[in-house]
C-alpha cells in the first residue's frame, strides 16, 4: 500500500491449477505480509484486586471513582503532584485557597486539590500470534521496545439536555507489568501490559483501539467495544448476578438447532448492552456487553401471563421472546402479546440510581403483536414502536425512553390509521420513524371485500396529526424483462407472482427507504419506487440488516444471505454460493475452530462497517456458538473470478486469465484537510509516569499514579471544556500553571513568557508583589536522574495535554461536521486501467475513468468536482469539494438537533468490481 494511499493492483495472468487460484490471489508486493507472523492484540478488564493475575478478567459494572489512589499521592512529595493541588475535586467546586507570603521567599500562590481519585478498572493488554507462546511473545516485545498504544472514544449521550454533545478521545500508553504469579527467574516469567480504563460522565459505550507503538512485530490494529453493562450487581462475595433474570449455563442444542434466525435490534452506536431473543419455549435472551465476543444466556424473571380475551385473539401460547430491543439505558421484550421492559443501573447516565427493580409490563390492556425498533436517537431520546391487534387495530403506541424514563402514546390522536385513510379494515403491518421529519411512515394492509387486499404506505406528521398515502403497492411483481432494475410508474408489465410485503427499512443518512417481502423496493423520496430485479421472487425476505453506511444485508426464510452496496443495483448471493464454498474450504484446510459440518445461523448484524454471523456450531458432538466475520468482498471476488475467466491455449499448455471490470488500477485519496477542526474530535495524551525500576516494570503505586493522573485530566476537561479554543485556553495549562517552565509571574501578577489563560483573580494580599522564583520542572527530573524521586516515580508535566495537530489519514472521516456556509476540500487520484499510450484527445482518457457525487440532500448540500488529466500518467485527478448551501436552519446551537445526511463518491463501473488486497484482507471501493 501507498503511503499516500490505497492501491488498487492489477489481475494478473496466472498459469496454475484451478484448485490454486484462490492461493495466489494476493498480489506480489504484499506476500511479505502474508509471510510476517499473524498477530493479535487481546484485551480483558482487570479491577484493581485482579492487576497481575493470571487468565483474571471482570466485567465492567462498578461505575464510582475509587479513593485508593489517593494515599499513593500523598508519598509524592518531591513531584509536580500534591495531593494538596485542587480543592473540591470531589464536589466539583473550584476553591482558591491563597497563602501570603513575604517578597522574595520564592514561593507563589497555589491552587490546592482535596483528594486524587481513580477509575475502577485497567485494561490488561497482551498479544499473541499463531502457533506460539503468548507468555514468550510478550516477554520479547516488551524487550525489543514494545509498547501498545491505546485510543479511548467515549460516544457521546442520547440526552444533550443533562450532557454535553462532545466527540472525546485518549490515547494512552500502556505500562509494562509483572505477573503475580510465582517465578523461578530473576528477572520476569509472565507480564502484561496495563493502562487505566476511564469514565466519562453520560457515556456508557466507549471503543477501544489498541495499536503498536511501531518497535518490535508487526501486529495490525484492533479495536475492542467495552462497555458498561448496567444489569449486574455486585454480591457481598464479590460475585456478580444479573438484575434481569438467572444465568444458565448450558447451551442446550434445541435452543438453536433448526431454530430460524432473527434480527438484533438495538440504537445504533448508543447501546451498551444487545439482548436477542427466538430461544424456542424458553423465557431466556441472549445477553453480551462486546457485541457477542462473550455473551450470557439469562433466564428472564418475568411471570408469561396469558392474555387472550374475546378483543385480544390469540391462537397459541408460548414462553418465547420474539422481539427483544436494547437502547441506552432499556431493554424491551415481547412475549406473546405483552410488552417488558428493565431500566439498567447506570449512575454515569442518570447521577442516580433509577434502575428497575423487576421486568416492568406496560400496555396490560393491549394486544401487542410485534416491535419495531428505531435505530437512531433524536431530540435527546430513544424510541420504541409497538403494533396492535384487537380492539386497537389500526393504531401504533409510540414510546419514548427519556434519561431512563419510558412512556407510550396512542397514535394517531384522533382516529385511527384505517379511517384516517377512509377504509373499513386495515392493519399496520410495518412502522417506521424518521425522526429529522418527526414523521412515522407506515406500511398498512387494507382487506377490501369487493377486491383482494393490497398495500399502502401511509405517511403520519407527528406535529400536525395529518395522514396521507404516499404510495399504493403494486399487486404483482413488475416484469423487469431481463433488466437488473426497473423504474415502477404503473405502465410496466406484471407476472404473476403477487407482491407481498413484509417490512420496511429506513437509513437517516441517504433518506432511501426499502420496503421489503418477496421482492425489494428502494426510494430516497418515499413516493417513486425502484424495484431490484436481481432478487429472485420465489424467495421471501425475513428480514433487512443495515450498516447505515452504505451496505445492506438480506436474509430470507430459507436462511440464504443476499447483499446490496449503495450505488449499484446489483444484488448479490453470498450463501450458499460458489464463493462461500471456495472460503469455507480454504478455512477447513487452515483447522479454523469458526466452522464445522452442522451450523445453524443464529443473528446477522454489523460492526465497525464489518458483517458478522453469530452461529451455532456442532463439532464432535460439541455444541457452541461463534461470532465470526462474514467476508463479502472476498466472497464477491471469489464469485467475480469464477464467472469471468478463459482458457486459452499457448503452445503445449492451457493459460488461465481473468477479466477485470474494474475501470482503474489505482485509487488514492489525497489533500486532506486536518481533521479536527471538520470532526471535533478533542483527543488528550496521557503517558505513564516514568519508573525507576532497572527493567522498565511498574508496581502498584506507579499504576494507581497513572489513574490518578488520567482521572484528573479527564476531569479538567469537563471542568473547562472550550472545545474550539486554541492551546492558549488548554483546560490542562492549569494543572501545571505554577510549575511549567518560563511561567514566572512580574509585577503586578502578569504572565511572561507564558499563555494567559483567564483574566488573573484579585490579589488576597494587597500591597503584595510576586518576583521571578526557581522553576522545580529541571529540579524534579534531576531526582529521577539520579533514582531520588519519592515513591520511585517521575511524573512528566508534558506528557498530559491536549493533542490540536492530528493529521489526515488517508481515509475520509467518518463523521464531517459543517457549519453553516462552510466547506470541506480534498481530491481523488485514479490511474485508469490499459496504460497503453495515448494517441488522440484527452477525452479518450476521461471516457475510462468518471467520479459521480451523490448527495442525499442536495436541497442544503452542494459538491463541485473539477478534474485535471494526468496525461503522461494515464490518470484523472478529481478535486472535490462539499459546502453547505446556507439554507437548511432546522439545526439548533452547538450540535443540537443536526441533520444527518450522506455523500456518496462513486467511480463510474466499479461497484461491485473492485478490490484491494491489504493486510486485513481484500477491501471493496465503489
Amino acid at each position: 500500500m501507498s503511503p499516500a494511499g490505497p492501491a488498487w493492483p492489477r489481475l494478473r495472468v496466472l498459469q496454475t491449477l484451478w484448485a490454486l487460484l484462490v492461493v495466489l490471489l494476493a498480489p506480489w508486493r504484499l506476500w511479505a505480509i502474508k509471510n510476517t507472523q499473524e498477530c493479535t492484540w487481546q484485551v480483558v478488564l482487570n479491577n484493581f484486586e485482579t492487576v497481575g493475575k493470571k487468565d483474571a478478567s471482570d466485567r465492567f459494572v462498578d461505575q464510582e471513582p475509587l479513593y485508593t489512589v489517593d494515599k499513593v499521592f500523598s508519598q509524592l512529595v518531591d513531584a509536580p503532584i500534591d495531593p494538596d493541588e485542587v480543592r473540591g475535586l470531589v464536589s466539583g467546586k473550584r476553591e482558591r485557597s491563597w497563602t501570603c507570603t513575604p517578597l522574595g521567599s520564592g514561593h507563589l500562590p497555589t491552587l490546592s486539590l482535596q483528594t486524587y481519585l481513580g477509575f475502577p478498572y485497567y485494561l490488561k493488554i497482551n498479544y499473541s500470534c499463531k502457533g506460539e507462546s503468548s507468555e514468550a511473545l510478550v516477554r520479547k516485545g516488551h524487550l525489543t521496545g514494545l509498547k501498545p498504544v491505546v485510543l479511548v472514544t467515549f460516544q457521546s449521550p442520547v440526552n444533550f439536555h443533562r450532557w454535553k454533545i462532545e466527540q472525546l478521545q485518549i490515547q494512552m500508553e500502556a505500562a509494562p507489568f509483572r505477573s503475580r504469579e510465582r517465578c523461578n527467574a530473576e528477572e520476569v516469567c509472565l507480564m502484561s501490559w496495563y493502562t487505566p480504563m476511564p469514565i466519562k460522565n453520560g457515556s456508557v459505550v466507549m471503543r477501544v483501539d489498541v495499536s503498536s507503538n511501531g518497535l518490535g512485530p508487526f501486529i495490525p490494529n484492533k479495536r475492542f467495544q467495552v462497555n458498561i453493562n448496567g444489569f449486574l450487581e455486585r454480591q457481598r462475595d464479590n460475585t456478580l448476578q444479573f438484575t434481569v433474570g438467572n444465568e444458565l449455563f448450558n447451551l442446550i442444542p434445541r435452543y438453536f438447532v433448526n431454530v430460524p434466525s432473527r434480527p438484533l435490534w438495538y440504537t445504533v452506536d448508543q447501546a451498551p448492552v444487545f439482548i436477542l431473543g427466538g430461544i424456542p419455549e424458553e423465557k431466556a435472551i441472549l445477553l453480551t456487553d462486546t457485541n457477542f465476543k462473550d455473551f450470557f444466556l439469562v433466564e428472564l424473571s418475568i411471570d408469561s401471563c396469558w392474555v387472550g380475551s374475546f378483543y385480544c385473539p390469540q391462537t397459541s401460547f408460548t414462553a418465547t421472546i420474539y422481539d427483544a430491543i436494547a437502547t441506552e439505558s432499556t431493554l424491551f421484550i415481547r412475549q406473546n402479546q405483552l410488552i417488558y421492559y428493565f431500566t439498567g443501573t447506570y449512575t454515569t447516565l442518570h447521577e442516580s440510581n433509577r434502575g428497575s427493580g423487576r421486568w416492568v409490563r406496560v400496555l396490560a390492556n393491549e394486544c401487542i403483536k410485534k416491535l419495531c425498533p428505531v435505530h437512531f436517537h433524536s431530540n435527546g431520546s430513544e424510541y420504541v414502536m409497538a403494533l396492535t391487534t384487537g380492539k386497537h387495530e389500526g393504531y401504533v403506541h409510540f414510546g419514548t425512553i427519556t434519561d431512563g424514563r419510558v412512556s407510550f402514546e396512542l397514535l394517531p390522536r384522533q382516529r385511527s390509521v384505517c379511517s384516517g385513510i377512509l377504509v373499513v379494515n386495515c392493519s399496520i403491518t410495518w412502522a417506521v420513524f424518521i425522526a429529522g421529519d418527526y414523521n412515522l411512515l407506515l406500511l398498512v394492509e387494507i382487506e377490501d371485500p369487493s377486491t383482494r387486499k393490497y398495500f399502502q404506505v401511509v405517511s403520519y406528521d407527528l406535529v400536525s396529526d395529518y395522514l396521507v398515502v404516499l404510495y399504493t403497492i403494486p399487486e404483482f411483481i413488475p416484469d423487469a424483462r431481463g433488466l437488473e432494475f426497473l423504474m415502477v410508474l404503473g405502465t410496466e408489465s406484471y407476472t404473476n407472482f403477487p407482491m407481498v410485503p413484509k417490512g420496511m427499512s429506513y437509513n437517516p443518512y441517504n433518506n432511501l427507504l426499502f420496503i421489503w417481502g418477496n421482492f425489494l423496493l428502494q426510494s430516497y423520496n418515499s413516493k417513486n419506487f425502484i424495484y431490484l430485479a436481481d432478487f429472485p421472487k420465489e424467495l421471501s425476505i425475513k428480514y433487512l440488516v443495515n450498516s447505515f453506511y452504505g451496505d445492506t444485508a438480506i436474509v430470507t426464510e430459507t436462511e440464504e444471505i443476499w447483499y446490496l452496496l449503495e450505488g449499484s443495483y446489483q444484488v448479490y448471493k453470498l450463501f450458499p454460493s460458489k464463493g462461500w464454498e471456495v472460503h469455507v474450504s480454504l478455512q477447513v484446510m487452515q483447522q479454523s475452530s469458526l466452522y464445522a459440518p452442522n451450523e445453524t445461523m443464529v443473528t446477522l448484524f454489523y460492526e465497525d462497517h464489518g458483517l458478522y454471523q453469530l452461529v451455532y456450531l456442532i463439532d464432535n458432538q460439541q455444541g457452541r456458538l461463534v461470532k465470526r466475520l462474514v467476508p463479502v468482498e472476498q466472497l464477491l471476488m471469489y464469485q467475480q473470478i469464477s464467472n469471468d475467466y478463459l482458457l486459452e491455449r499457448q503452445g503445449s499448455h492451457l493459460t488461465l486469465s481473468f477479466t477485470n471490470f474494474c475501470p482503474f488500477t489505482v485509487m488514492r485519496l489525497r489533500d486532506l484537510p486536518n481533521p479536527q477542526i471538520y470532526t471535533r474530535q478533542e483527543r488528550y495524551r496521557a503517558q505513564p509516569p516514568r519508573v525507576l525500576e532497572p527493567g522498565g516494570f511498574h508496581s502498584d503505586n506507579s499504576l494507581a499514579v497513572y489513574q490518578g493522573l488520567v482521572y484528573y485530566l479527564l476531569w479538567l476537561h469537563s471542568k473547562y471544556d472550550k472545545p474550539y479554543a486554541d492551546p492558549v485556553h488548554d483546560p490542562t495549562w492549569r494543572w501545571w500553571k505554577n510549575k511549567k517552565q518560563d511561567q514566572v509571574r512580574g509585577e503586578g501578577g502578569e504572565s511572561v513568557g507564558g499563555p494567559s489563560p483567564d483574566p488573573p483573580s484579585p490579589s488576597p494580599c494587597p500591597g503584595t508583589v510576586f518576583a521571578p522564583h526557581p522553576v522545580p520542572q529541571d529540579y524534579y527530573f534531576y531526582l529521577a536522574s539520579n533514582w531520588r524521586s519519592a515513591g520511585s516515580v517521575h511524573v512528566d508535566m508534558a506528557s498530559y495535554e491536549k493533542i490540536y495537530d492530528l493529521k489526515a489519514e488517508n481515509e475520509l472521516p467518518e463523521r464531517i461536521f459543517l457549519d453553516k456556509g462552510t466547506s470541506y476540500r480534498f481530491s481523488v487520484f485514479l490511474t485508469a486501467r490499459e496504460p497503453e499510450p495515448l494517441h488522440g484527445p484527452s477525452f479518450q482518457l476521461q471516457s475510462k475513468v468518471g467520479l459521480a457525487v451523490v448527495l442525499a440532500d442536495p436541497e442544503c448540500i452542494e459538491a463541485v468536482v473539477k478534474e485535471e488529466v494526468l496525461v503522461n500518467r494515464n490518470s484523472v485527478l478529481f478535486w472535490v469539494t462539499l459546502s453547505d448551501k446556507r439554507f437548511c436552519f432546522d439545526q439548533g446551537i452547538s450540535g443540537h438537533h443536526l441533520m444527518k445526511t450522506s455523500m456518496l463518491l462513486k467511480v463510474v463501473g466499479s461497484s461491485g468490481h473492485c478490490f484491494q488486497n491489504t493486510n486485513q484482507g481484500p477491501r471493496m471501493a465503489t
